[in-house]
């Protein structure tokens, strides 16, 4: 099983840099993938902040990349949850944050988007101090 970075999946997703893009393409069909929430974070912010793209076609290539054969992801449920609440409206970081949050049972926030959003899609309680 190998890890890749957030530059290998940018690569695959976008084909920008056609050498790279090749490559990263070989190494996912090649090998066993192992995906860390971190660097699914992060994808999302590259691809959205740097490349334009849409939160909602992110949040549809990133759970693509879930479903591959070959692929294991940190925390997969979290993941799969997040990436949901993220193709319904809700920002993939902030979901995220939430889904890992879970056990706790509530969450605090000074981010009022961030509770708006919870409460709007039933994720769990989430309260400003």
């Amino acid at each position: 099983m190998i890890a890749v970075d957030t530059n290998v999946i940018v690569r695959l997703l976008t084909g920008d840099d056609p050498k790279q893009s090749k490559r990263a393409l070989a190494l996912f069909e090649q090998e066993t993938i192992f995906l860390p929430k971190t660097v699914m974070l992060e994808t999302d912010w590259v691809l959205r902040r740097l490349y334009g793209f849409l939160a909602k076609d992110v949040a549809e290539a990133l759970s693509s990349l879930l479903a591959l054969p070959n692929t294991h992801c940190e925390d997969i449920g979290a993941l799969s949850e997040a990436l949901d609440w993220a193709r319904k409206g809700m920002d993939f970081a902030d979901a995220l944050h939430l889904s890992a949050s879970r056990r706790a049972g509530k969450f605090a926030t000074f981010d009022v988007r961030l509770a708006r959003n919870a409460r709007k899609h039933a994720v769990m309680d989430v309260l400003i101090p």
